[in-house]
């Protein structure tokens, strides 16, 4: 009996450490993208917010597809509401996924909750305004991807509010997880871009259409490897015992420092030319 005693607790010492090491690194992951978003915040709002109080809007296009079009103001509007938005997003998403504010202060998580899906949700639609109407891309795959981030925002957006007003608070805090990778993607698509010309010492496998075959392979795994990822670890944190714990662990954390990797290549050669 003491032999069964001591081996069952062994095993729940072992998972539990293995709790609290896989818990470390999602928090290291999410130390390292608040630096880094906030990093590219600071980006929007220096550089978009800059060239607009001077009035000098032709900056846009200096690093964006048809930034700013002569004789199209309302794609014009359309893009400044996009691009501001993507600033606020940002910044209030990182905040709904602190714990300490989330419990401390309930009505400023629902609030800042709400302006989080509000938001979301025109973002996500001026993003295909510009993809289809506009024509704010260069390749036929590079709309369709964006057209599937887009998509995935609102389904994922939608189900963040239905749980939330269900009372469904685990499952409400899954989907929000899922939103705010996938309103992120652009942050993705920059960093690990980024992060693979480094990488590579050059564009290897990428064109300046974006139509190499590494830039086709990135327009949809932006979004989805984030997603793929984010699925593995809510299934390793509820039903894995302690090896898979340690697997997903050690595989978050070599994936926190090749994005660490991006972060920094996206802030020297994206970023920082335009602050």
């Amino acid at each position: 009996m003491n032999l069964k005693t001591n081996t069952f607790n062994s095993l729940s010492s072992s998972t539990a450490k293995a709790d609290k090491i896989l818990n470390a690194t999602a928090i290291f992951w999410f130390l390292v993208a608040v630096i880094g978003q906030w990093t590219f915040v600071y980006y929007i709002i220096v550089h978009f917010g800059g060239a607009a109080l001077k009035g000098d809007v032709e900056l846009y296009n200096d690093s964006t597809i048809a930034g700013h079009v002569a004789g199209d103001p309302m794609g014009n509007i359309v893009f400044a509401m996009h691009v501001f938005m993507a600033a606020i997003i940002t910044f209030g998403g990182t905040l709904q996924l602190i714990p300490q504010i989330r419990d401390r202060t309930i009505k400023f998580h629902r609030w800042n909750g709400r302006l989080f899906i509000f938001t979301a949700f025109i973002m996500a639609l001026g993003g295909l305004y510009l993809v289809w109407v506009r024509g704010a891309t260069l390749t036929l795959i590079g709309s369709l991807a964006i057209s599937l981030n887009a998509l995935l925002i609102l389904i994922f957006s939608t189900y963040t509010i239905r749980t939330a007003r269900a009372g469904k608070i685990a499952a409400h805090r899954r989907w929000a997880l899922r939103a705010y990778l996938m309103v992120n993607g652009v942050w993705f698509f920059r960093v690990g871009f980024m992060a693979w010309i480094l990488i590579n010492q050059g564009p290897v496998g990428t064109t300046q259409n974006l139509d190499g075959p590494f830039d086709l392979f990135w327009s949809f795994a932006n979004f989805l490897i984030p997603l793929a990822i984010l699925e593995l670890y809510l299934k390793s944190r509820e039903k894995s015992g302690t090896i898979g714990k340690y697997v997903m662990a050690v595989s978050l954390f070599s994936l926190t420092i090749l994005m660490a990797v991006g972060i920094f290549a996206a802030y020297q050669m994206m970023w920082k030319p335009y602050l």
